[in-house]
């Protein structure tokens, strides 16, 4: 019965969703429905207790003028379905155009995927989506990835190394494995900062940018109530080695901080300590990114 009630909390969600962009967009050649009988079906399971869950996804089209420097403007077109669950889970979106190769067309969509990943879990993002390929989709047009010069050119220049903080936010952290989880991972990925369990949940995580991304990729697939990332801050290296590495880090490695909890089962955090504790490291102005007020 609850499980009904989600699903169709996430369908309804769906279907405000596409009223809104068929609204924002009225015509069809930037916006279009390839499947009516899955929208139909879509309304019919929101209005109706008895109703069977759709067999398809809603699919549509959403397609995106965008400027190219020297050219006038080029066409992407996003080819979108909602999978059930959304907005739960993302949408599956492939963003196309006669103007790219097949390597930058796969590059465009998984760093679509990543920044979709990294700021929606959970929240409608269709709109957002839309935007993002509108500003960043042709810088992709012109990007060299053909395999020769790929390699060549990798084995020359230096790779810009980026340093990342990542401040999660979770409902609650109780759960003894997933602490173990936490700090294990950590471990094996280089990276420190630390994990204040109870609730709510703050885990900060600091060290190469793709061990951090690892590390999200991680944990967001255990189970949640509600997981996301407050704030994520980025430094690029100049030469990327160890020294430069350390020297950007604020905690010298991940632990685990608890700070005495009040309250019957001992749970809720005292973040007062918290914001002290964030406050010697450098980063109080996290706090209010965590928690919307000024720390005392």
């Amino acid at each position: 019965e609850t499980m009904k009630m989600a699903n169709q909390e996430e369908a309804e969600i769906q279907i405000s969703e596409l009223d809104l962009l068929s609204s924002m967009f009225p015509y069809e050649e930037e916006f279009a429905v390839t499947d009516q009988l899955a929208l139909a079906e879509l309304k019919h399971y929101v209005e109706n207790e008895s109703a069977e869950v759709p067999s398809s996804k809603a699919q549509f089209i959403l397609n995106v003028k965008a400027e190219v420097p020297n050219a006038s403007m080029v066409e992407f077109s996003m080819a979108c379905a909602l999978p059930f669950k959304y907005p739960t889970v993302l949408p599956e979106i492939t963003v196309r155009s006669s103007l790219l190769s097949r390597s930058q067309q796969i590059l465009l969509n998984s760093d679509l995927k990543t920044y979709l990943m990294q700021n929606f879990s959970g929240e409608p993002c269709m709109l957002s989506a839309r935007e993002w390929v509108k500003e960043h989709a042709a810088a992709y047009i012109d990007k060299d990835l053909s395999s020769s010069s790929m390699t060549a050119s990798d084995a020359t220049q230096p790779q810009v190394t980026m340093f990342t903080r990542l401040w999660i936010y979770s409902h609650h952290i109780y759960n003894k494995q997933k602490r173990k989880n936490i700090i294990d991972w950590a471990k094996e990925l280089s990276l420190s900062g630390f994990c204040m369990p109870g609730k709510p949940g703050v885990v900060c995580v600091e060290g190469l940018q793709s061990s951090c991304e690892e590390f999200w990729s991680r944990v967001r697939r255990l189970t949640w109530k509600r997981i996301l990332i407050r704030h994520r801050e980025d430094v690029s290296l100049e030469g990327g080695g160890h020294a430069e590495v350390q020297k950007q880090r604020k905690f010298p490695t991940l632990e685990e901080k608890c700070f005495d909890a009040h309250g019957s089962r001992g749970n809720h955090m005292d973040l007062g300590q918290l914001y002290h504790f964030l406050e010697e490291k450098g980063c109080a102005d996290i706090f209010q990114m965590y928690f919307g007020v000024e720390g005392h």
